[in-house]
C-alpha cells in the first residue's frame, strides 16, 4: 500500500523546483495532488507539467499573497474532493541585496509571498484540513517551506532571512495552537539547504549581476564546498522528508523545525 493512498493535497509554486519534486512523490505514493501556482491553467506550461504526471495531478491557479485565490483554491477543492489531508505552503521568493539598498516595496512583496501567504493557507484552509483529520489517528499535516535561512543568517538576505524566520514560528504556534485545543492538524516547518532550483539560479544570477562572481555555476560551487556533504541537494531529497511530514510515519511529529541542508546548520 502507497504510503498516502486516499489523501489529497494541495501545494503552492508547485510548476518546479521543490513543489514540482514534492508533487510528483506524493503522486508516486497515491494521493491526489493540486498543484497551485500563478499560471492560468491555460497556459502551455502547465499542460506540459501535468500531462505526464496522470489524472490525480490537478492545477490550480493561486497567488498566495491573495486572499480571494486561497478562498477559490479552497472551494474548488472542497466541491471536487471534499477533503484536503496535506498541505504544502512551498511558494516563496527572494531579493538580495544589503539592507541599505532594498526598497520598502521589494521587502513586502517578500513577506507577502512568504509569510502571508503561509498564513492565509493555514487559515482558510483549516476547516477542510481538520475534518479530514478527524478521519485518522495521525491527523491533517501542513508542511511549510522555511529554509536554512529561517535559522541561520546569512550576508544580504535579510528579507528573505527574516520572512523564512517567521514561518519557523508561525509553524510552532500553530502547531500548538491546534494541539492544545485538539484539532486534529499537524504543523511542522522543513528547512532546506541550497536546492537545485529555479529561485536559486535567479538569486545567483542577481549576485553575479551585483559582481560578486564573473558566474553563477562558481557561486553554486562555493555553496556546495561550504556544506558539510560537498554538494547542493536534488529537489527530489527534499521532497522525501516532506514525505514523512505529510504520511502517518510522522503521526507523532507536531510543531518541529526540519533541516534537510546537508549539515549546514550543524556547523
Amino acid at each position: 500500500m502507497a504510503r498516502l493512498d486516499g489523501k489529497v493535497a494541495l501545494v503552492t509554486g508547485a510548476l518546479r523546483g521543490i513543489g514540482l519534486a514534492i508533487a510528483q512523490r506524493f503522486l508516486s505514493e497515491g494521493a491526489c495532488v493540486f498543484m497551485g501556482d500563478l499560471k492560468p491553467s491555460e497556459d502551455p506550461e502547465v499542460d506540459a507539467v501535468l500531462a505526464p504526471l496522470g489524472i490525480d495531478a490537478r492545477y490550480l491557479k493561486l497567488d498566495v499573497a491573495q486572499e480571494a485565490d486561497w478562498q477559490a483554491a479552497e472551494a474548488a477543492i472542497r466541491n471536487e474532493t471534499g477533503r484536503i489531508d496535506i498541505l504544502v505552503n512551498n511558494a516563496g521568493i527572494d531579493a538580495v541585496g544589503p539592507v541599505d539598498a532594498m526598497t520598502l516595496e521589494d521587502w513586502r512583496r517578500v513577506m507577502s509571498v512568504n509569510v502571508d501567504g503561509v498564513f492565509l493557507g493555514i487559515k482558510i484552509c483549516k476547516a477542510l484540513l481538520a475534518e479530514a483529520g478527524a478521519e485518522t489517528q495521525a491527523g491533517s499535516s501542513v508542511i511549510n517551506m522555511s529554509s536554512i535561512m529561517g535559522l541561520v543568517g546569512y550576508a544580504e538576505t535579510s528579507a528573505y532571512n527574516t520572512s523564512k524566520g517567521a514561518v519557523r514560528l508561525l509553524t510552532k504556534a500553530a502547531a500548538i495552537e491546534f494541539a492544545q485545543a485538539r484539532i486534529p492538524i499537524r504543523v511542522n516547518s522543513l528547512h532546506p539547504g541550497f536546492v537545485e532550483t529555479p529561485l536559486l539560479a535567479i538569486g545567483m544570477r542577481r549576485w553575479v549581476d551585483q559582481g560578486l562572481a564573473e558566474r553563477p555555476q562558481d557561486l553554486i560551487d562555493m555553496l556546495a564546498a561550504e556544506t558539510p556533504m560537498g554538494r547542493i541537494a536534488r529537489p527530489e531529497e527534499i521532497a522525501g522528508a516532506a514525505l514523512f511530514l505529510a504520511s502517518d510515519d510522522s503521526s507523532y511529529v507536531t510543531g518541529i523545525e526540519l533541516p534537510v541542508d546537508g549539515g549546514w546548520t550543524a556547523k
